[in-house]
């Protein structure tokens, strides 16, 4: 722990700090917590759970697609059966192809799928699938990066340069840039979408104090 002088705190581990550390392809200040790695969305989702215990209360079986290691041990309880997976990464419980789940329908109590469709092609297919995994009483917390200046989401499936991939969509990896109709999209997938505001998670003296960046959140709940 720091001095009293400390102005920043990361909610997943509880570091303070005068400053976080840079990060992004174009830098942002205070962007990652240099003891547990989170970014802002990390942060913003850590207080997410704080301010609803219930969504975690709930939960006795998680997805956590791509885990992200800041959010790990508040999802990875005791009692809870915690499974990761990733199409790459060989730390997960289960190597797997988003649009081809190797679960059971209705299995899953909650899914957290942070940043991570707008690197699948078939978004649409990805999405049917963790809807068919999740439990009618289960949530799923559904993030991507959304561009609010875009009615419709930009995508052209023709587009392999990893140049013009980042010129049109952010970034060389992804394959699409969501739009306003983000929300609409999860709910052609059967979800029923709740937009959480930024402002319902963090107060803007919270919003300084975890160094966050404006993101509502997409909690979604089975529509059946």
């Amino acid at each position: 722990m720091t001095s009293m002088a400390c102005t920043l705190v990361c909610p997943c581990c509880g570091h303070e700090a005068s400053a976080f550390l840079p990060f992004g392809r174009i830098p942002r200040a205070n962007a990652l917590c240099p003891v547990c790695g989170a970014l802002e969305r990390h942060r913003l989702l850590a207080l997410l759970f704080e301010r609803r215990p219930s969504l975690l209360a709930g939960a006795r079986s998680v997805l956590h697609v791509a885990p992200e290691r800041p959010l790990t041990w508040r999802l990875a309880r005791p009692g809870v059966v915690y499974v990761t997976c990733d199409l790459m990464a060989p730390s997960v419980s289960v190597r797997l192809d988003l649009t081809r789940l190797p679960f059971a329908d209705r299995t899953f109590d909650a899914v957290l799928c942070n940043h991570v469709l707008e690197h699948v092609p078939d978004d649409r297919r990805a999405l049917a699938e963790l809807r068919r995994v999740l439990r009618p009483s289960g949530w799923a917390i559904l993030q991507s990066p959304v561009d609010h200046r875009l009615e419709h989401t930009l995508e052209d499936p023709t587009v392999t340069d990893p140049a013009e991939r980042e010129r049109l969509f952010g970034q060389k990896d992804h394959v699409r840039q969501y739009g306003r109709d983000y929300a609409a999209r999860l709910r052609e997938a059967g979800f029923v979408v709740e937009r959480v505001p930024f402002g319902a998670v963090a107060d803007e003296m919270q919003s300084r104090r975890h160094a966050l960046l404006p993101e509502h959140v997409h909690l979604c709940r089975s529509a059946a």
